[in-house]
């Protein structure tokens, strides 16, 4: 999976890509594109990201006036939907749409720079998120973004988070390919419940 970030800078103060560049990649790849709009309107863009691609498209809760519409639309429209909360955003604003989602992505930095530090809280987000996914017999995925790498990712596992996404730990790493085969397999021993040795 390849984790997108698009900045419009307003949402958050940086600019990043468009449809054309997740056009791009979708052209040379087959692995699925995750794409996390961080834009004042993905109530309008969601679609035009899906058509350029994306087989996921995620939406901040903070940014959507018409959530459960927009993941609808995501839905209809062929791709999983998710919805993004900020880190000051508790996980109960979501009890409404938790039957729409496809997967929740939880920010565990303040969106809009990579390289932020992790912010712990989030393992108690992801806690409650997944206590809720079990209380209500649902199966969306649960992803978190934000200063996640080789010192935190047991923690964030073995929390209940499915789906982790690394960017400097893995481009700022002497071997960035070993370095994601090191995290998964990490990720793999925390979420069978063995210890590393």
């Amino acid at each position: 999976m390849l984790h997108v970030d698009i900045m419009d800078g307003h949402f958050v103060p940086n600019l990043t890509m468009g449809p054309p560049v997740v056009q791009s990649i979708r052209a040379v790849t087959k692995a699925v594109l995750d794409v996390h709009l961080m834009i004042t309107d993905p109530d309008t863009y969601a679609p035009v990201f899906v058509a350029a691609g994306a087989d996921q498209v995620s939406v901040h809760f903070e940014a959507a006036t018409h959530l459960d519409r927009t993941l609808r639309v995501i839905k209809g429209l062929g791709a999983k939907a998710g919805v993004v909360l900020n880190p000051a955003t508790p996980v109960a604003v979501l009890e409404d749409v938790l039957d729409v989602v496809d997967f929740v992505l939880l920010m565990s930095v303040n969106p809009g720079f990579g390289g932020q530090k992790f912010i712990p809280n989030a393992l108690n987000k992801v806690r409650r998120l997944a206590r809720m996914r079990r209380e209500m017999g649902l199966a969306f995925a649960i992803e978190i973004d934000g200063g996640v790498g080789r010192d935190n990712l047991e923690s964030i596992v073995t929390a209940g988070c499915d789906w982790m996404v690394a960017g400097s730990s893995v481009f700022h790493s002497a071997d960035p390919a070993a370095t994601v085969k090191e995290m998964q397999h990490m990720a793999e021993l925390a979420a069978s419940g063995a210890v590393r040795v």
